[in-house]
């Protein structure tokens, strides 16, 4: 199918973003809002072949509830929250919040993110489980025990599927390593992965930047519905915005202080996946919540997604849009892509069995959680021989650290909004939990080794596919 260009004629300019939506502003995350001045929406031809694959709707299913209870909430992600008008309505109508606790929320929320700044530094001194207990214990101080607990999970649910309730979690998505028989995007976390499938079948793999700890990417279904070309960026006033940015004041399409780079993907309130980061930050830390990749990767990303949606988008398209750095333009996908957020430190790829760092401190990297991996595999841990078996334990020891070089306690409560009432004494060990962080710089960098590998001769043949075409810069 071939592009169609139409001018839009608008009289005002709109920036593409939320202008407090700071959780997503890795020196620029951001969701999208109306057009802009140069902004040319590009639609697809009605009459053309699209890919006839949708969603396998046999594989879906309700919210995953496990998945949700073991999502980590900070007071950066409650602040994000607020960007979306709704969520105060919904505040008040399903936790039973009254306006004065709702602004002392919002209020606690937005000064968390104020006191952080972005700081080129290799100090770790910060964690996901430090910042999801300094909310929890601010937020009960404001609201008690039932409404905290009906906060959080509200929180939760809007978080794994982007504020959009159809957005479900598939019964397969819920198994250890599932991989996809639709087409769709997947994104794990902790491996700093994305893949693209189609049908089915792995087409590309790249990686990726995630976001800070105290800024953790969510893990749900969320969906692609367009690509966003030279987009513009408006910094928030924040200690973080620095030179000769003012807050509040749009940064043009294609300048060389816009940080989303030359394109951004929404995928969902309010998270995207966007260029604009350097090779060095793949691998790592890279955002506030956002999927990073560089320039030249999201631009291959741009022509990978529109080719899965039935959208005929040529590396020479991509190319051309980057010559008209000042138009930003809007590309509908000829239909909306699946794009699942997960988080597995247990993996067993290609025959291999692969454990990374809990570098968000969610309490995966258990014996238990390695059997129910293995055992989905047909393999159990214990037929192993000794040796081999010592070691994986002893591997996944090593991985049951958070990025600071912190042990991750393993006994199911994440932090006070875990729904514990006594959770906020859970990490109580940790030489973080007062964190968030207290010289107000995030957490740029992961101390230690991020992953361990082992050969196992009973998953030979099995386990998700390994990277293809594997995207690295």
């Amino acid at each position: 199918m071939k592009l169609q260009f139409k001018k839009m004629s608008v009289g005002k300019s709109f920036a593409w973003i939320f202008s407090i939506g700071i959780m997503f502003l890795s020196f620029g995350c951001e969701q999208p809002a109306p057009t802009t001045t140069n902004t040319t929406t590009v639609n697809a031809n009605t009459t053309a072949v699209v890919n006839n694959a949708p969603v396998n709707t046999s594989n879906t299913a309700v919210p995953n509830k496990e998945l949700q209870s073991k999502m980590p909430v900070t007071l950066p992600v409650l602040d994000a929250m607020f960007s979306d008008e709704n969520f105060a309505n919904e505040l008040k109508s399903k936790a039973q919040l009254s306006d004065e606790e709702i602004q002392n929320v919002k209020k606690i929320s937005r000064e968390a993110v104020s006191n952080l700044s972005e700081t080129e530094t290799d100090e770790n001194t910060g964690s996901t489980r430090a910042a999801m207990d300094r909310a929890d214990k601010q937020i009960r101080e404001i609201l008690g025990e039932e409404k905290t607990v009906k906060l959080f999970d509200l929180v939760r649910i809007r978080w794994s599927n982007g504020g959009d309730e159809a957005n479900n979690v598939s019964e397969d998505s819920a198994k250890p390593n599932s991989i996809p028989t639709d087409t769709r995007v997947v994104v794990n976390a902790p491996a700093y992965r994305m893949d693209v499938f189609q049908e089915g079948k792995l087409v590309k793999s790249y990686k990726i930047g995630i976001g800070y700890p105290e800024f953790p990417l969510p893990s749900g279904v969320r969906k692609a519905n367009a690509i966003i070309f030279n987009p513009t960026w408006t910094p928030p006033d924040e200690p973080w915005v620095k030179g000769n940015l003012a807050p509040g004041k749009t940064v043009a399409a294609g300048s060389a202080q816009n940080p989303l780079g030359p394109i951004k993907i929404p995928i969902g309130s309010p998270s995207l996946i966007h260029g604009g980061k350097s090779a060095a930050r793949l691998g790592g830390f890279a955002s506030h919540g956002c999927v990073g990749l560089t320039n030249p990767q999201v631009q291959d990303f741009a022509v990978e997604l529109a080719k899965i949606s039935g959208l005929s988008l040529t590396a020479a398209d991509v190319k051309n849009y980057e010559k008209q750095k000042t138009e930003t333009k809007n590309v509908k996908l000829e239909k909306s892509i699946p794009v699942e957020l997960r988080y597995e430190t247990i993996v067993v790829e290609n025959g291999k069995l692969k454990i990374y760092r809990d570098v968000y401190e969610r309490g995966t990297n258990t014996e238990e959680n390695l059997r129910r991996v293995l055992d989905s595999y047909g393999v159990s841990l214990d037929s192993l021989p000794a040796p081999q078996r010592e070691k994986i334990l002893e591997g996944l020891k090593q991985m049951a650290y958070g990025a600071t070089g912190q042990p991750v306690a393993t006994d199911g409560n994440l932090s006070a909004n875990s729904n514990s009432k006594n959770a906020s004494n859970t990490n109580s060990n940790s030489k973080n939990t007062n964190a968030n962080n207290g010289d107000g710089k995030v957490t740029r960098n992961i101390k230690g080794k991020k992953e361990v590998s082992f050969d196992i001769a009973e998953l030979k043949g099995k386990g998700y596919p390994a990277p293809v075409g594997m995207v690295q810069k």
